[in-house]
């Protein structure tokens, strides 16, 4: 009989107060690639690139040591449109979205309905007792292609762009500073079909530089 595999009681607790789309397992790896990461002594920053309620980023920032940085790139707001790069399964979950009609995580509002979703995220992090300014943590808000500008090395980077434009931002901007050993994952690359597009054609152009692993999201 095949082992289950042990669930992070971090992770248990963001899923229990619904505070990520992302599966257990999913979580778990996170979890995982975030504490091997350190276990490695692999140097540089932590970053997540679209964080909804701050669920996943609150799962890396319990998993790595307390001093490395995790920068947490969001708009904190209603998703910015996808472009005519995203297929009909993006676009019509745009239209939903956009008319006030998306549903939240059990009875909740949707996330991107939120009136002040950073200050949101903030406390969400501080009800886990992972005050950001005390655990190197900065909630950067803004557009990716805004705001993902800085050249400092990349140890693990969790892209959750959704769209095509986003996802390929990130890719750009994040793909060149990963150290040795770094990882990038992918969390909507088996959802949408823009993420996939837009890592399909790195991958196209870059055959010799990624590697990829299927574990519950891609990771390159």
């Amino acid at each position: 009989m095949a082992r289950t595999k042990p669930v992070h009681p971090i992770v248990g607790r963001v899923k229990r107060q619904r505070l990520t789309y992302l599966s257990i397992e999913a979580l778990n790896d996170l979890f995982e690639a975030a504490a091997e990461a350190d276990g490695a002594g692999r140097p540089g920053v932590f970053l997540e690139a679209g964080c909804a309620l701050g669920g996943s980023a609150i799962v890396l920032a319990r998993a790595k040591e307390r001093e490395r940085p995790l920068l947490v790139h969001d708009v904190f707001g209603m998703i910015p449109p996808p472009t005519e790069a995203d297929g009909e399964d993006v676009q019509a979950r745009y239209e939903t979205i956009a008319s006030g009609r998306s549903p939240g995580l059990g009875e909740d509002t949707y996330y991107g309905y939120e009136p002040d979703l950073i200050s949101k995220v903030r406390q969400n992090f501080e009800r886990f007792g992972l005050s950001p300014d005390d655990n190197a943590v900065s909630l950067v808000q803004g557009l990716f292609q805004d705001t993902i500008v800085g050249d400092e090395p990349v140890a693990l980077a969790h892209i959750d762009g959704d769209w095509y434009e986003s996802v390929r931002t990130c890719l750009e901007r994040i793909g060149s500073r990963l150290v040795p050993g770094g990882v990038m994952v992918i969390d909507d690359y088996f959802m949408w079909s823009g993420c996939r597009r837009a890592v399909d054609e790195v991958l196209a152009r870059h055959p010799d530089e990624y590697r990829t692993v299927e574990r519950a999201r891609l990771q390159i």
